[in-house]
């Protein structure tokens, strides 16, 4: 597919995806809002990609909702819409992370400059996340008059930080940089802007040894154990996930290569 605000890169089993409206410092407009939730939908059934890397073109990886658009807007435009058709709006953008979540394939966000509000959500809603030594996040919701909850930022960043340091960025709404993220775990690691894409390939190499099928369902399985209700429910989703791959071809193949002291050629079958 070819996107209006997306680039998108094909290294091999790697998608390389870049927020590409660089002028707006990478807004979320409505065209990118379409141009997401098609690429993330599409991934659910794309064996062929087996990780994403998600990242903004020039000065920023996201500056959140594109105000601007929003306030060229005709005002018969804006005060025309009633509750129902702004929970529709809203749905559409909030639907981007829940996709982003359900796609099977690891995504990989690599931050630099402003990433706020939808773009503070698009980084917490990747499974692993580098910084640049420019990247600055916040809820910025709160500061527009909206609520700090928006986009899924209540449910990831109290997994990721803890309920505390959660509290402090979602009620004040302050930046935090990418030194203090790394020291509260929210991002993997910090490097310079320009290493962002090195400094992502050794992980990228990692995930590439391990099976596809056991890929997709360690990211699965880290989804369903973040809220199991017991530890007895998060056991039976691993007991059912081991089963599943032990299965396979490509389990058979990997004890082979373990034994035999080579990398496994994996099939996906």
């Amino acid at each position: 597919m070819t996107y209006e605000t997306l680039s998108i890169e094909k290294d091999g089993a790697i998608d390389r995806v870049t927020l590409n409206r660089p002028d707006s410092l990478n807004a979320l407009n409505p065209q990118m809002v379409d141009d997401l939730l098609d690429y993330f939908a599409g991934l659910y059934w794309d064996r062929s990609v087996r990780i994403v890397t998600l990242q903004g073109a020039g000065k920023a990886f996201c500056a959140g909702l594109d105000l601007k658009a929003r306030s060229n807007a005709a005002p018969d435009q804006i005060n025309s819409r009633g509750p129902a058709d702004g929970l529709v709006s809203q749905r559409r953008i909030s639907e981007i992370v829940m996709r982003m979540r359900r796609c099977p394939q690891p995504i990989v966000s690599l931050v630099h400059g402003p990433a706020c509000g939808g773009g503070f959500a698009l980084a917490l809603a990747s499974d692993i996340r580098i910084a640049g030594r420019s990247a600055r996040m916040n809820a910025a919701f709160i500061r527009i008059g909206l609520s700090a909850c928006d986009i899924g930022v209540s449910y990831f960043l109290p997994r990721l930080v803890g309920v505390t340091i959660a509290s402090e960025l979602m009620l004040t709404g302050r930046f935090i940089n990418a030194e203090r993220a790394l020291r509260v775990g929210l991002v993997s690691e910090v490097v310079p802007d320009a290493d962002l894409k090195a400094a992502a390939q050794p992980y990228l190499d990692e995930m590439l040894t391990t099976s596809p099928l056991g890929l997709r369902m360690t990211k699965e399985c880290l989804n369903m154990s973040v809220d199991a209700g017991s530890l007895e429910a998060a056991i039976a989703m691993e007991d059912r996930n081991q089963i599943l791959c032990a299965q396979t071809e490509d389990f058979n193949e990997g004890v082979r290569a373990f034994l035999q002291k080579r990398a496994p050629a994996y099939q996906d079958r």
